[in-house]
């Protein structure tokens, strides 16, 4: 893949109480444990207010959406012959990408689906074509049953939340950011959403990476 994005990892992150907090504050280290827990706090009451705001969306409208953000990844994305897109299944209101994804193959592209192999280890991504065999995995999302270990050119991941600077607030477990690290060569990045999924910033911490673009239905 070419023209991949590099952006600089930053950080920025609150003291004790999260709500009363300037975002503009900064100055987070990796060793700062009372900003961790305040983070973690922060991010999990932000998490449990977004998907609650997601899940009250009516499914045609959050279908309406997906459409729309189906037709900007053709345009960001352009040619998907000879790649490997990391796709997702979708999951508690999430945008469902799953028609799109199933123009990839016909388009010369190869899908891979993420799996959990251990909590905090990075995810594998193995491939799959529509019609080939899933089993439940984590939280019961679909993986496949078989498939090879692959490492994608582009990856589209979901987001709970995200920010202006690329950071996306996903559901806690940091496989996506061990995942990314953990990458030979990392791969073209998507976050998808929301609009309303949008916050000033997620206090990104030292092992936060963003992600390379943002497609945000309504932003």
């Amino acid at each position: 893949m070419t023209d991949k994005q590099r952006d600089a990892r930053g950080y920025a992150s609150p003291p004790c109480f999260m709500h009363e907090l300037d975002p503009s504050y900064s100055g987070i280290s990796p060793g700062d444990a009372q900003t961790t827990i305040d983070v973690a706090r922060w991010r999990k009451s932000q998490r449990e207010r977004l998907i609650a705001e997601r899940l009250a969306v009516p499914a045609d409208a959050r279908a309406e959406a997906a459409r729309r953000i189906a037709n900007r990844l053709d345009a960001e994305i352009g040619i998907v012959e000879g790649s490997v897109v990391g796709i997702y299944w979708p999951f508690r209101g999430e945008p469902d990408l799953r028609e799109w994804a199933s123009s990839v193959p016909a388009r010369g592209g190869q899908l891979a689906l993420p799996v959990v192999l251990e909590k905090g280890k990075p995810l594998e991504f193995r491939t799959w074509s529509a019609g080939e065999k899933l089993e439940k995995g984590v939280w019961n999302i679909p993986v496949p049953a078989g498939g090879t270990a692959t490492l994608p050119d582009i990856v589209v991941v979901p987001v709970v939340g995200y920010d202006d600077a690329g950071f996306r607030l996903g559901y806690g477990g940091g496989f996506y950011d061990r995942t990314l690290a953990a990458m030979p060569s990392r791969p073209l990045t998507f976050g998808v959403g929301y609009e309303l999924a949008k916050l000033p910033t997620i206090y990104p911490q030292w092992h936060d990476i963003p992600l390379d673009r943002m497609i945000i239905d309504g932003a």
